[in-house]
């Protein structure tokens, strides 16, 4: 370990060099000659103190390998839904063609199928079902599709959203979807390869993944050369991140998925901190990203939840790769996948939400199967094969009848937390992240679309501001979010901090960091805005959530789960909905054929109902 340590510290000293950088925030590409010496270093150092053989001969014994906190084997009657989960579904390359091709197979039997909740898993398992051949209604409470991803368009002809929507690189499920509904080639908007932190002042730093050499040597030396950092924190973030299960993974990828995998009952503080790690880089950088990722800080997020996120990164040079879309989610996302569904006849009820479900029971007043529905303010009921809930946390217990709670895996959904956001949009008569030139930050005369206009044409992030993240969606999604005559459009996410403040007073908040973020912007005015609140977002990513996300498939035999705080290795994110989406398709897809089959097991139940009746 000597060694490595000191291998680190010869790595760190040799890339401690900052880049300039010009105001915009594009990186001068000179001076990078000592970068891969300096990438080779710390490779070759965390090498020496994560080799397998070392650890075999510490403890005699070699680690175990776990595909997850699940059991697959036990818990999937699917072969495509269990690889969603486990180690191999980080390095499988064929997940994306498994979402665009649809399900492996079209079963004999057509199941009558209801699915609670229109949101983006909801829409991938229908398409799914669909394709597989059965008969496919879904019910949604809200007047629009997308759930957490939703967008709609006000009366003044303004496009509002419920959040920040940013694609990585490693979406490789959704992107599949994409392609397979034909939305991808033309959605997209690919951002330069950096990820660019604001602090006051206009003062930039970033973490710069342009290299001839990708991961994971692209990744180590945006992390040697951001500004983000000071000198000593830098060096103190090289020393933790050098001794991390990630640089294990990178020569024993089992071996650092396990280690992963079992810090979910720790915070990334308590991780980081632990071997060298300093407060600095957590309030500079970590926290801007923890906040990004699941809207709580370093000192609540589960480092199980960071360290997968930055497994991708290493393991990927794509995975660090954002993407946004052109315009609203609804165009952009949604409508295709609604005309997909509607071309294979499922019907989608809006503003019809689910008010029950109807459900036979043992002698021990536990739910055996679900028989249907009511839906609408007048409580009709619809009858159905499977029922799937495609649902989010507080969704998911609004539905559930008290005595599914009597099974562990509807029990723990209600010790899930949530977190409250805030999603602010804000238009001015100018550009507010114009830093180098401000003649043209105060230029919106003729048209400026396809993302002419002045600025950063990227996410964003800030340790200095409330919000955890933000974007110019008129110069990042243009073909909708831009104005003639009109300048930046910014959307910025609060967390918890700002939430029980009144809208009025968050739009001021929003205003007055930016001023401090963007100096120049002082001179600009507010021509509109908006806020939209969520009182329970996400789930709360902190220590111990993990083992409490209920599988797809459940103790009711044909009542099934969806949604991205169910059970996948991804976090709680447009692509963990998605895998989850794929997951009880397959699940609802292996299980529906022959003698004990979802369809033998619905006809069966309906005739013992009918002599009951009639005896």
């Amino acid at each position: 370990f000597f060694f490595s340590f000191s291998s680190v510290i010869a790595a760190v000293a040799a890339a401690l060099s900052p880049p300039t950088r010009t105001p915009a925030g594009l990186r001068q590409t000179s001076k990078m000659t000592r970068l891969p010496i300096a990438a080779s270093a710390l490779l070759l150092a965390s090498a020496s103190a994560f080799a397998p053989v070392s650890l075999t001969a510490q403890t005699g014994t070699s680690l175990p390998l776990r595909m997850s906190t699940i059991s697959a084997d036990e818990t999937f009657a699917s072969e495509d839904a269990k690889k969603q989960i486990g180690n191999d579904a980080f390095l499988n390359t064929n997940l994306m063609q498994r979402a665009m091709s649809g399900p492996a197979k079209k079963n004999q039997e057509k199941l009558k199928i209801g699915i609670v909740g229109a949101g983006l898993a909801g829409m991938v398992a229908a398409m799914d079902l669909a394709d597989a051949g059965h008969d496919v209604e879904m019910f949604e409470l809200r007047p629009y599709v997308g759930g957490k991803v939703s967008s709609w368009i006000d009366k003044d002809g303004n496009h509002i959203e419920m959040g920040l929507h940013v694609f990585f690189g490693c979406y490789y499920n959704l992107f599949g979807i994409m392609k397979r509904t034909g939305s991808f080639d033309y959605a997209l908007r690919v951002k330069e390869h950096v990820h660019t932190f604001v602090n006051d002042g206009g003062k930039l730093g970033a973490l710069d993944f342009r290299f001839p050499i990708g991961a994971p040597v692209s990744g180590l030396q945006a992390f040697f050369k951001t500004e983000q950092l000071e000198v000593e924190d830098k060096f103190h973030n090289a020393v933790r991140l050098g001794t991390s299960p990630i640089v294990r993974a990178l020569f024993d990828f089992d071996g650092g998925m396990d280690m992963v995998r079992d810090l979910d009952d720790i915070t990334f503080t308590e991780w980081f901190t632990q071997l060298g790690g300093s407060r600095g880089s957590l309030d500079r950088m970590w926290d801007p990203i923890a906040y990004a990722l699941g809207f709580v800080d370093c000192d609540h997020i589960s480092a199980r939840c960071m360290l997968t996120i930055f497994m991708l990164f290493a393991i990927r040079t794509e995975a660090s790769v954002l993407r946004m879309l052109e315009g609203s989610p609804q165009t952009y996302l949604h409508d295709p996948i609604i005309q997909y569904l509607e071309d294979r006849n499922v019907k989608i009820n809006l503003s019809t939400g689910c008010r029950d479900l109807v459900h036979e029971v043992d002698d021990q007043g536990r739910p055996t199967r679900v028989t249907g529905i009511t839906v609408g303010p007048k409580d009709e009921v619809k009858e159905f094969d499977v029922v799937v809930a495609a649902l989010d946390v507080p969704g998911i217990r609004k539905v559930l009848p008290e005595n599914f709670r009597k099974y562990p895996i509807f029990d723990n959904i209600y010790k899930l937390d949530t977190v409250p956001i805030a999603t602010v949009q804000v238009r001015f008569d100018g550009w507010v992240t114009e830093l180098e030139d401000e003649t043209r930050m105060m230029d919106v005369a003729g048209d400026q679309s396809d993302g002419k206009g002045g600025g950063i044409d990227n996410l964003l992030y800030s340790a200095d501001a409330e919000f955890s993240c933000f974007a110019d969606l008129a110069l990042t999604s243009p073909t909708e979010y831009y104005k003639e005559g009109e300048g930046s459009l910014i959307q910025a996410v609060f967390d918890e901090r700002a939430f029980d403040r009144s809208n009025d007073q968050i739009v001021q908040d929003c205003i007055d960091q930016l001023n401090k973020l963007f100096p120049s912007s002082r001179k600009l005015k507010c021509t509109w805005s908006s806020v939209v609140k969520l009182g329970q977002s996400l789930y709360r990513e902190k220590p111990g959530q993990d083992k409490l996300r209920p599988r797809q498939a459940t103790p009711v035999e044909n009542f099934f789960l969806a949604g991205s705080y169910t059970y996948q290795d991804y976090l709680d994110s447009m692509e963990g909905a998605t895998r989850s989406g794929l997951m009880v398709a397959d699940e609802i897809v292996a299980r529906a054929d022959g003698p004990n089959g979802l369809k033998a097991k619905s006809a069966a139940a309906k005739a013992a109902k009918e002599e009951a009746v009639l005896a």
